[in-house]
């Protein structure tokens, strides 16, 4: 009989998590690139096999807990402001940490609430390496209407925190959270929707890479540790020696991820990356059309 693990072998573990690491903070779609990945390579992996699922959890988790240690800072403020808030029964006007931590909490019900009613669908329904690729083009296009129709507000404030607390809107956090369920269309990226939700809120390009990652890791941490049983239970049996390996790999990209990242967004844009899925989208596209 063969093992389960013999289909996620070692070495390509330490590819899919490489690349998942990479491609789930930068706006390229991680989700994207793991179905497309293995189809271009000829591996006999398919997005909705229950051991692959049960690899991305693990790997999904590691990125979650890197996210939170590199923001831990933030996050212990953002905890005491909320307790603050709680306490008092309101939010001050000058307690931005509480401003931004409700922010963070309304932008993340509607993504969990799509995640939970949408993911299996979606992902039945768009579970080709094609369809895929399509939506990766697709994704770029995203990604450079936001760049383009983005609305410039006037940064007033040195903090980040306080600039993004005074920008974003209840209503705005709300539709940058929902955009996050356009990830679960293999192809679309999470960041990339919730970078560009900031950008026509008005945040800057370094604000809004700052209020994604911190809106997406108690998305991809509650959804990693929902599914973490799979990884526990039977599905894990013959996964777990990849799906640890992978999860380290998916660790160290991710963190060197989020510095380059928060680093390269004080100058640049989107748009690097969205010429990146509008070229690759479409190389794939014809190539596996082909």
């Amino acid at each position: 009989m063969i093992l389960l693990a013999t289909l996620i072998s070692y070495p390509r573990a330490i590819i899919l998590g490489l690349l998942q690491g990479v491609s789930e903070l930068f706006p390229v779609s991680s989700l994207g690139h793991s179905v497309i990945l293995p189809k271009l390579f000829g591996w006999n992996i398919h997005q909705n096999d229950k051991y692959f699922l049960t690899f991305l959890v693990a790997t999904h988790l590691a990125t979650a807990i890197v996210l939170l240690g590199f923001f831990r800072h933030d996050w212990a403020r953002i905890l005491k402001g909320i307790g603050r808030s709680l306490r008092d029964r309101e939010i001050r006007e000058n307690d931005t940490d509480a401003k931004l931590g409700w922010l963070l909490v309304v932008g993340t019900i509607p993504a969990g609430i799509l995640g939970l009613v949408l993911e299996h669908k979606l992902r039945a329904v768009f579970a080709s390496a094609t369809s895929a690729a399509v939506f990766l083009t697709l994704n770029g296009l995203l990604l450079y209407g936001t760049e383009r129709l983005r609305r410039r507000a006037p940064q007033t404030d040195a903090d980040d925190d306080t600039r993004i607390a005074r920008q974003v809107t209840w209503r705005g956090a709300v539709l940058v959270g929902a955009a996050q369920a356009l990830a679960l269309i293999p192809g679309f990226s999470r960041s990339g929707a919730t970078m560009g939700g900031g950008l026509l809120a008005g945040l800057s390009n370094k604000d809004a890479a700052r209020f994604a990652f911190l809106l997406a890791t108690p998305i991809i941490g509650a959804a990693a540790l929902l599914k973490l049983p799979q990884l526990i239970g039977p599905d894990g049996n013959g996964v777990r020696g990849p799906a640890l390996v992978g999860s380290l790999c998916s660790a160290l990209t991710a963190y060197l991820a989020v510095r380059f990242l928060m680093r390269l967004f004080e100058t640049k844009t989107l748009t690097p990356f969205a010429v990146y899925c509008l070229v690759a989208g479409l190389a794939a596209t014809i190539y596996l059309l082909a």
